[in-house]
């Protein structure tokens, strides 16, 4: 199985690289399923249910999001509805929208996507080691499902990967989202499961994660907001992680990280050219 994870889609021009190169990469490497996280995908901060739905018809099986899910208010109607779209699952019960689903990947697997939120330097919510756990021990890997993606959106590295040791042998790929910057740390764990810090964003990456330069330096330099913040507008990059499944464990056998785009040193899973 072909599992492809696209990092934080920031505003337009991540948007149009997503539209622009993933349909040609489902094709091209025969992907059988395609995670992205979309909370940043309207203006920087936050996502629209037609944006949301951009993202879907370009390839994506599962739109996840984090700390500014709910940034555009809309988010909260349509996360109800939307059944393809999660909200990190450790926010309180009453919260619209789910934080884990199980779909069917394009060669029939049944994948199970979990959404968490982090605690450390983040906003404050529910355990998301008791969240997970209820969550997989509910649909065990290799019983329940056939893949297990957990997107762990955080800002501690060590978070991230206390994260990833946690869940080593019990999910398929544990990747971290949020930073905005790509981790040099991919690998398959001992246990089996596939692990990256931070998978990065798709977006320009001339610019201070994501945003135009201006405004974070002024802030930098003089204490003061002299505006809001905004996407940088130029070339983006699409960043991922591409892992492939054993069919019959649902752990991963083979791992790289995806980077297309200008202004970072390109990688690609040349794993599945070779397969051609």
């Amino acid at each position: 199985m072909r599992l492809l994870f696209l990092g934080d889609v920031v505003g337009r021009s991540g948007r149009k690289v997503v539209k622009h190169r993933l349909p040609e990469l489902v094709s091209r490497w025969r992907l059988d399923f395609v995670v992205i996280n979309g909370e940043n995908a309207a203006g920087g901060f936050g996502i629209t249910e037609p944006i949301c739905q951009e993202l879907l018809d370009a390839g994506a099986d599962c739109v996840t999001s984090g700390n500014h899910v709910f940034d555009q208010k809309e988010a909260l109607v349509f996360a109800a509805r939307q059944e393809r779209f999660l909200r990190p699952l450790n926010y309180p019960p009453q919260t619209p929208g789910r934080g884990a689903n199980i779909f069917t990947a394009r060669n029939g697997a049944r994948v199970l996507v979990v959404n968490l939120m982090g605690q450390l330097f983040m906003p404050a919510l529910d355990d998301p080691v008791a969240a997970v756990v209820r969550e997989i021990e509910a649909m065990p890997l290799g019983r329940e499902c056939d893949a297990i993606v957990v997107d762990f959106h955080a800002e501690a590295t060590s978070e991230k990967q206390v994260m990833g040791a946690f869940l080593d042998g019990k999910a398929s790929l544990v990747v971290g989202t949020h930073t905005h910057v790509p981790t040099a740390d991919h690998r398959i764990q001992p246990g089996g499961t596939a692990y990256m810090s931070d998978v990065g964003m798709c977006g320009d990456y001339d610019s201070i994660i994501g945003m135009q330069k201006d405004e974070p330096l002024h802030r930098a330099m003089t204490k003061i907001a002299s505006g809001r913040l905004g996407p940088a507008m130029g070339e983006a990059t699409l960043s991922g992680i591409a892992v492939e499944l054993d069919d019959t464990t649902g752990l991963a056998t083979k791992v790289s990280a995806l980077r297309l785009g200008p202004h970072l040193e390109e990688a690609v899973p040349t794993f599945w050219d070779e397969d051609r």
